[in-house]
């Protein structure tokens, strides 16, 4: 193989990770937000309060260390208006919201 092609390959490698990195850090967003947007509708938030409260998630989600992440911020939202939910629960909550977002980015 010539250093050509193998720095030709080299940076389709690179390329496609990058990409697949990117893909990855906009699914894992949107799933932050549809949860929020799914949690903001369990409490009864509407329009511009639920989006309001789905960007309020976001934040936990980018600095988790202050408060447990999201997952704990929608589980202590949703006690406090008496929903019950476990973390598995919540957790599953966001694995159908993860496929939701790499359905949309596919599209």
């Amino acid at each position: 193989m010539t250093s050509d092609t193998f720095n030709d390959r080299e940076k389709a490698f690179e390329n496609k990770f990058k990409h697949d990195e990117e893909l990855r850090f906009k699914a894992h967003n949107k799933s932050i937000k549809l949860l929020g947007l799914w949690a903001a509708g369990q409490i009864g938030l509407t329009g511009k309060d639920a989006d309001a409260y789905a960007d309020k998630i976001i934040e936990t989600d980018v600095d988790h260390k202050k408060g447990g992440g999201p997952l704990r911020k929608v589980q202590i939202d949703l006690a406090a208006k008496g929903i019950e939910m476990t973390e598995h629960q919540l957790q599953n909550q966001l694995n159908i919201h993860i496929e939701q977002a790499k359905k949309a980015l596919m599209k």
